[in-house]
Order: C-alpha cells, then sequence, then structure tokens
C-alpha cells in the first residue's frame, strides 16, 4: 500500500506520481546543502484517490467532460464545476484524516500552514501547468487544512485547468492531485527568480522581481514588482517599481491586503548584498537540477527560504558548441521557409548534403556564424548574402556592435573558406557564360538522367550496401548542387532582379519593377507545379459522379476505386500522371521522413476539389498567359520610358540584357530543392523497405520508427538487427516538446535571443510590419492557415501561415495575396508570389496570432505592411 502522506525529506523525483510535480521538487530542495524550505509533509495521491475512485457521480461527469474539446467552453464550465462541487461534498477517508493529524502533531497544530496543490502534470520539464491548481495560505488547524485540501483536490478542475490539459494532450484520468502542507513563513519580501532572463532567454542574466510582503500580490498581479538583474555576481540592472500594496498574514488566520506607507512605496525592497546572495542560491539550484530554473522565494528574518522550483520550459534549447567561446546561430528554418522540428533521420540527411558549420537544437538546424563575424570581410559577406531579410540583418548588426564576437588580430580582412549559410549554394565561384536559355535545360536534363540511373541501380541494394550506396550518391547530389555553373545561372538573375530595382527607382522613380517581370518566367518547376494541378481539375471537372466521390474520399485507396464511375480511368490516370512528376513534393519537404504525396495521395482531394468549384475550364493556362503578357508589356513600357531619357538607349540596352536574364533564368531558382527532395524520395522508399524487415524480425515496432534515428544509427541497426525500444521513445517525447518551441531567428550561445526590427516610417496607425517581397495591394478575407491540409479557401482569400516552401504552390493558385511570418526577398514563398503576380508580404511576427481567420485585411506587398480592416 501507497503512504498516504510524506514528509518533504522523503520525497524525490522518482515519486512524481504520488506527490506531482511540485512535491517532487520540494522533495529535491530539501535535499540540497544551504538551502532553506519551509518543513511540512505532502499528502499524496493516493489519498486523493482513495477519496474519489469509489465515487459513481465523479466518474459520470468525467466521462462526459473526456467527451468534450478545448473550444467547448460553456460544457466545460459547466460540467468543471459539477465536478468540483462533487469533489468538495466527497467526505475524506478516515485513515487520510488520521495521516494528517498524525503528521501536524509532529509540527504543532497551533500553527500556521500554507495548503498547496502538486499535480501529477504540473511543473514538469515540458509542461509547467504554472498557477494552474490552487495554493491557499495562513491555514490554522486540522478541520481547517482538511478543508483546505479538499479545495486544492477540486482545483485540479477549475476551467483554466481542464483545458490546458486538453491543449497539452493530458487525459484528465491520469493526472491526479496531490496536497502539500507546509509550515506558514511570514516574510517581510518575496517573489521570483529566473536563472535566465523570461525577456531574452539569456542564460548568463539572473533576473529577480521582488516585493514586500506575501508573493501572492505578485503572482495576483496586484503590484508592480522590483526588477533586479545579475551577470556573474555583479548587479546590471535595477528597476524600482512603485509599491502601493502588500498582502501579510493575519495571525488569526488568513491574509489582508495593506495599503503601505508612502517612504516604503519607492524603496527598495531588497538590498545589493540581498540580491547577490539570492542570486548564488538560484545559481546553485540551478546547478543541482541541471537546467534554468523559476524559482519562487521569500524572506523572512533576514533568513531566504525557497518554495517552489520549475524549470522554464519557454526557452529555446542552446545548439551545443565544441569550445567555449562565443557562438552566433543562425535559423536554418527561415532560411529553407519550414521552421517546424525535424525528426532525427532528416536533420542528419541534411547534414549529409550540406558544408555549412550545423548545430542541432530544438529539432532544427542553426549555422554558427561566428567564424564569418570574426573577419571585416566575413562580415560584409554575411550582411550581404542575408540582406534580403531584414531581421536578420538587424539582429547580426546588433550583435556585431556589441562586440560579441571579436575581430580576428591577424588578418581582420581574411575571408573565410566557402561556408555556404544556409548550406545550399553559395554565391561564390560563378562560372562566366552568355545569356543563353538552353544552360538551364541542359541542367535540368543532367539532374533528371542522374535521378533516373538513381531509381534504377537502388532497387538491387540493400542492407549495408544501400547505405554504403546513399552515401556515395549523396557525393552525386552535392556535385550538381554546388556545380558553380547552376549556382551562377540563379545568382544572375538574382543580381539582375536587384539591379533593375535598384536602377528604375533611380531613373524612372518606380519601386520593385522586377516584380512584374518575373511574372510566368519559363522552367519554374515549383510555380508549374500549382498549374498543373488546375490542369488535374479540368479532367474531372465534367464527371459529377467522379466529383461526388472525391468529395466523400477518405482513404488512402481512393484511387483504386475510381475506374467504376464514368471518367475515374481518366481521373486515375490524370492524378498518377501530376504523381509522378510532382509526388516526391509535401509541406516541409526538407525533413525527408515528411509524408510526401506520393505516399498519401488524399492530400491532394480538397486542392483539386477547391480548383474545381473556384476556377473555369483551362484556369492554369489563362493564369500562366496573363503573367506572361503582363511581364512582356511591362518590359516594353520600361525600354520605352528609359529611352526618352538622356543617354536612353544605353539604359535601354542594359536594361534589356537585365530583364532577359531575368526572364530566362529566375525559373531556376526553385530547382535544385526540386533535384533534392526527389533523390530523398527515392532514398526514403529504399529506406523504408529496410524498415519492414526491420519490423519482421521484431527489432522496432513500426517502420516510421526508422525517422527517429540518425543516418547511422539506423545503419547500425540495420547491420546488428539489435534496438533498445527507449532510445525511439525518449525521442518520439522530445520530438512533441520540440513541436512546442519557436525557433529564433538569431541567437547567441549564452541562449540570448537577439530580434532586429523594421525601421520604417509613415506607416498607417497600427499597421502590422513585414518585409515587401511582391508589389500590389489587395483587400480580402483573411485565411489563417497552419497546416495545408486543413486549408478551405474561396477565390480571392489571402492566405496567413507561418511559412510556405514549394509544397504550399498548389494554394497559391487560389489566393489573391500572401502573408508570412518567415521569409525573405529571394525565399520560395516570395518568388512564386512574384511568379503569380500575387501581393505578399512576409516576416511579419506573430501574423498567426494577431491576424485572425476570416478578418477582412488590407495586403500592401509594395510597401510591407498588412492592414486589418
Amino acid at each position: 500500500m501507497r503512504s498516504l502522506v510524506l514528509g518533504l525529506q522523503e520525497m524525490d523525483k522518482t515519486q512524481l506520481q504520488h506527490v506531482g510535480g511540485k512535491g517532487a521538487n520540494l522533495g529535491e530542495l530539501s535535499k540540497i546543502d544551504g538551502i532553506h524550505v519551509p518543513e511540512g509533509f505532502c499528502v499524496t495521491t493516493a489519498g486523493y484517490r482513495k477519496a474519489i475512485e469509489q465515487n459513481e457521480t465523479y466518474s459520470a461527469l468525467l466521462d462526459r467532460l473526456t467527451m468534450l474539446k478545448a473550444e467547448d467552453r460553456d460544457q466545460i464550465g459547466e460540467i468543471s464545476r459539477l465536478i468540483r462541487q462533487t469533489i468538495m461534498e466527497t467526505i475524506i477517508p478516515s485513515d487520510v484524516k488520521e495521516a494528517v493529524t498524525r503528521y501536524l502533531s509532529r509540527f504543532g497544530e497551533e500553527h500556521a500552514y500554507a495548503v498547496r496543490s502538486s499535480a501529477t502534470a504540473e511543473d514538469l520539464p515540458h509542461a509547467s501547468f504554472a498557477g494552474q491548481q490552487d495554493t491557499y495560505l495562513n491555514i490554522i488547524g486540522v478541520d481547517a487544512i482538511l478543508r483546505h485540501m479538499s479545495k486544492c483536490w477540486a482545483s485540479l478542475f477549475t476551467d483554466r485547468a481542464v483545458i490546458y490539459r486538453m491543449r497539452n494532450g493530458f487525459d484528465h484520468r491520469q493526472v491526479y492531485l496531490s496536497v502539500i502542507v507546509q509550515r506558514m513563513v511570514f516574510p517581510q519580501a518575496s517573489g521570483i527568480l529566473f536563472t535566465a532572463d523570461p525577456i531574452t532567454s539569456n542564460r548568463k542574466l539572473l533576473s529577480i522581481d521582488a516585493g514586500f510582503g506575501l508573493g501572492e500580490a505578485l503572482v495576483s498581479g496586484l503590484v508592480s514588482a522590483d526588477c533586479y538583474k545579475v551577470r556573474e555576481e555583479e548587479i546590471v540592472e535595477k528597476r524600482i517599481a512603485t509599491k502601493k500594496l502588500a498582502i501579510y498574514g493575519r495571525k488569526e488566520g488568513g491574509t489582508e491586503t495593506t495599503q503601505l506607507d508612502p517612504d516604503q512605496q519607492m524603496s527598495q525592497t531588497l538590498t545589493e548584498q540581498q540580491i547577490l546572495r539570492l542570486s548564488r542560491i538560484g545559481r546553485q539550484i540551478e546547478a543541482y537540477f541541471g537546467c534554468p530554473q523559476d524559482i519562487e522565494w521569500c524572506l523572512a528574518d533576514d533568513t531566504f527560504y525557497i518554495v517552489q522550483s520549475r524549470p522554464i520550459t519557454t526557452l529555446y534549447p542552446i545548439p551545443e558548441a565544441k569550445t567555449q567561446e562565443n557562438h552566433v546561430y543562425l535559423s536554418v528554418g527561415h532560411q529553407q521557409m519550414m521552421t517546424d522540428p525535424i525528426k532525427p533521420l532528416g536533420l542528419s540527411f541534411y547534414l549529409l548534403i550540406t558544408p555549412a558549420p550545423m548545430r542541432k537544437a530544438g529539432g532544427r538546424l542553426f549555422v554558427d556564424v561566428a567564424p564569418r563575424l570574426a573577419t571585416a570581410v566575413g562580415r560584409e559577406t554575411l550582411l550581404n548574402t542575408l540582406g534580403s531579410d531584414p531581421l536578420i540583418v538587424g539582429a547580426l548588426t546588433t550583435i556585431i556592435e556589441r562586440d560579441f564576437i571579436k575581430l580576428l588580430p591577424n588578418d581582420p580582412s581574411a575571408p573565410i573558406p566557402g561556408n555556404s549559410d544556409k548550406g545550399l549554394p553559395s554565391a561564390g565561384s560563378q562560372a562566366p557564360f552568355e545569356n543563353d536559355p538552353t544552360i538551364v535545360s541542359e541542367l535540368i536534363k543532367r539532374s533528371e538522367t542522374s535521378i533516373e540511373e538513381l531509381k534504377q541501380n537502388i532497387q538491387t541494394k540493400s542492407g549495408s550496401d544501400l547505405f554504403d550506396f546513399i552515401l556515395e550518391d549523396i557525393q552525386r547530389l552535392k556535385k550538381i548542387l554546388f556545380d558553380p555553373q547552376s549556382t551562377a545561372v540563379f545568382m544572375a538573375a538574382m543580381d539582375a532582379s536587384a539591379w533593375i530595382n535598384e536602377k528604375m527607382n533611380e531613373w524612372l522613380g518606380e519601386k520593385n519593377a522586377a516584380d512584374t517581370l518575373t511574372q510566368s518566367v519559363p522552367n519554374n518547376i515549383t510555380s508549374e507545379m500549382g498549374l498543373a494541378l488546375l490542369d488535374v481539375a479540368d479532367v474531372i471537372r465534367p464527371y459529377p459522379e467522379v466529383i461526388d466521390y472525391l468529395q466523400h474520399a477518405k482513404e488512402d485507396n481512393f484511387l483504386d476505386e475510381l475506374v467504376k464511375f464514368e471518367g475515374g480511368q481518366k481521373t486515375r490516370d490524370a492524378i498518377y500522371a501530376y504523381l509522378s512528376k510532382y509526388g516526391m513534393r509535401c509541406a516541409g519537404e526538407i525533413d525527408m521522413t515528411r509524408t510526401r504525396w506520393g505516399e498519401k495521395p488524399i492530400t491532394l482531394v480538397p486542392l483539386i476539389l477547391g480548383n474545381i468549384k473556384n476556377f473555369e475550364p483551362n484556369a492554369g493556362h489563362r493564369k500562366f498567359e496573363q503573367g506572361h503578357r503582363e511581364a512582356l508589356e511591362k518590359k516594353q513600357e520600361l525600354l520605352d520610358r528609359l529611352k526618352q531619357l538622356p543617354d536612353g538607349e544605353q539604359k535601354a540596352k542594359e536594361t534589356k540584357r537585365m530583364i532577359d536574364l531575368i526572364r530566362n533564368f529566375i525559373g531556376y531558382r526553385e530547382y535544385p530543392k526540386y533535384g533534392i527532395v526527389s533523390r530523398y524520395f527515392v532514398y526514403k522508399q529504399a529506406l523504408l523497405k529496410e524498415a519492414e524487415r526491420l519490423v519482421r524480425a521484431g527489432v522496432i515496432h513500426d517502420k516510421e520508427d526508422i525517422f527517429f534515428l540518425a543516418f547511422e544509427e539506423l545503419h547500425e541497426v540495420v547491420r546488428t538487427n539489435k534496438l533498445d525500444d527507449r532510445i525511439i521513445n525518449k525521442r518520439k517525447e522530445d520530438y512533441k516538446c520540440f513541436e512546442k518551441l519557436t525557433p529564433p531567428r538569431v541567437m547567441t550561445s549564452d541562449g540570448e535571443i537577439i530580434a532586429g526590427e523594421y525601421k520604417r516610417e509613415n506607416l498607417p496607425a497600427n499597421a502590422i510590419a513585414g518585409l515587401p517581397v511582391s508589389s500590389g495591394v489587395i483587400e480580402g478575407r483573411a485565411r489563417v492557415i497552419l497546416n495545408m491540409e486543413n486549408a478551405d479557401l474561396e477565390d480571392g482569400d489571402l492566405l496567413v501561415t507561418s511559412f510556405t516552401d514549394p509544397g504550399w504552390t498548389p494554394l497559391f493558385v487560389s489566393i489573391k495575396g500572401l502573408v508570412t511570418e518567415v521569409g525573405g526577398l529571394m525565399t520560395h514563398g516570395a518568388v512564386i508570389a512574384r511568379e503569380y503576380g500575387l501581393p505578399a508580404v512576409v516576416g511579419v511576427e506573430n501574423a498567426t496570432k494577431l491576424i485572425k481567420d476570416g478578418q477582412r485585411i488590407r495586403v500592401n506587398g509594395t510597401e510591407g505592411y498588412i492592414e486589418i480592416l
């Protein structure tokens, strides 16, 4: 039989299921030398379960609650109220009462106690649940303590606790509550200490909030707190707040709110010595737990008491560094337009391809740019390379101004060897070439031939041979990817775009002229993919039976049944033809473990049905022709206007050459990634065959378990037929935690997140600023879509999302404008928006939170802002 009550000294982190997160942490704290924790005991979850497990009303209400979703607020409120009432009316079992009375007699029944909830899903490393359950202060006497214990149990079902559990995937039946009873401390001051700065995430900056009296005044937001910041034993910042009120304990029990004397209101709560002493206690606790902590403290008779410590769950993990020197990390996801976490197999494939100095953190990749920032030339090149993302450039400029990375003393202008910042081709060595469109055709043909050879050759490989073969083929892929001619082609087009925008502004006073010129260019594999899905819709449109069948199709084998209907065979052929060219694509495609359209064709069905509903026949062809016409008209208009200027013939001649470079070569910008994901898909299918063999041999449970192993680890498992289950389980848990994190664009090795900002004047009031990447102004309904599968678009909607990579392109034909949280001038969404002629603003911080689904908005892609109308 589990103990009904445990003393604090008897509790530790192994007893989470019995004493809850808060209890486990208090038990650990009480074991640290020199740390004062008010004495007390814990009524374990066994007591709570004993009280409620036979209660049929409670069980029936819980059944009803389990059926609801977080959005069903009214029903949650009503059922939660009934559950709380049921718990409050439940008689506490006699043996629980006896155990509580016995422990109280040890500490003294006449003393005042704090009665605090501690849930099994609380203060965990990945979910804090902070403040979800109740705490009662200055409770005196056995009866009062037992009554407040029931209140704590009931607080497991406050509306906010129930909704938080639903949102974080915790089962109400699997979460239990223990109650901590601790001797009351009557402090002169109290507050919260964060061992990492909660604003910037800097792990070296410790932050203390302090106020007079009990901490409840701060936690409830009743008063402002003093704030002190300490870095390496030095107070680097102090903000003294006006503290008009304080909460103190009353002699007869309970608490009261008191008005402070005017001279005390502006006085500093803690002395300098106390601030430094408290910061040392914080660092000691952090070292014990091994991660940054959020600590509740109080000060009584010049002794600091610690009443809680929990991990700070909101911090983004720091990439691991091999040295103690300062490092600066750039997010690869922001460059690649995919900020979701990537599974271990996906990460290792990306690492096999890139020559850049990569680091992993939070399931994402970061480039360490410290070596580049250590030389004058490196700094200049880096800022120029990333010039299309002002938020990254702004952050890096801040880091340079702070002198966080020192310039090398020997040769400050020595260039850094060819590291590419994105792990994709650097703008380094450009081979000279003519403005000849056949260059692109040749490059594409070479890549396609190579992929066909790969498909043939890989079929004969298995076991260790397969892994050696893939490593060999990746060398081939790198040769194609980093071919100087391939890089030179799209760099020439990008440089020409920049030249056109600069010169047309200077000569003609026209902004972003290149945007129109890039519409409907040849050889853009990604924009062609969006138009090709319109052609698939054209095949299906004449067949109402097929359309009706597709509207109800749910399973991935829907293609097999199609042939029963008139037009079914044609539909099937059209979808298979589309998949043979684009089936390796999907949203988030740089993670090779993501499910491809070829593996789950049902993903495309809503998009095809949307195209049938929103467009007339032959829309793909008409869209392309319209863009093509607008681009050529723009070209002619610019040349005609230039010829009127002094030295106009020369200006027009130069401009025509640049426009031809853009038209011939900018479409190829999207091709290298298509080459990568085409190969990824071939590798993945071969590795999944190995996974099926591992499942049959009982080495893994599910073939997709291999996604949670790095390439080398998987090779070892295939070689030995051995794997510890716990590795996969742990990584699945980690991945779930990573999904909740938002990666920063730029962070330092101190964990500090550095934010750039848009420096702009004359924006309309309340406008949300971003980066203008595709000209034009458009008004319409905002559709906030975080997952492509949930897209339900009407013609004329404006898409608002966190990022768009090539897998999102089929949606672009249905929208009239684009807003994303990440991106730059040459990232995927911007390139395709320009080619389709869609006004677009990217790099809009928190766009999916600031803009609500269904709101009417105006997107200004020329000036770079959004207005909510």
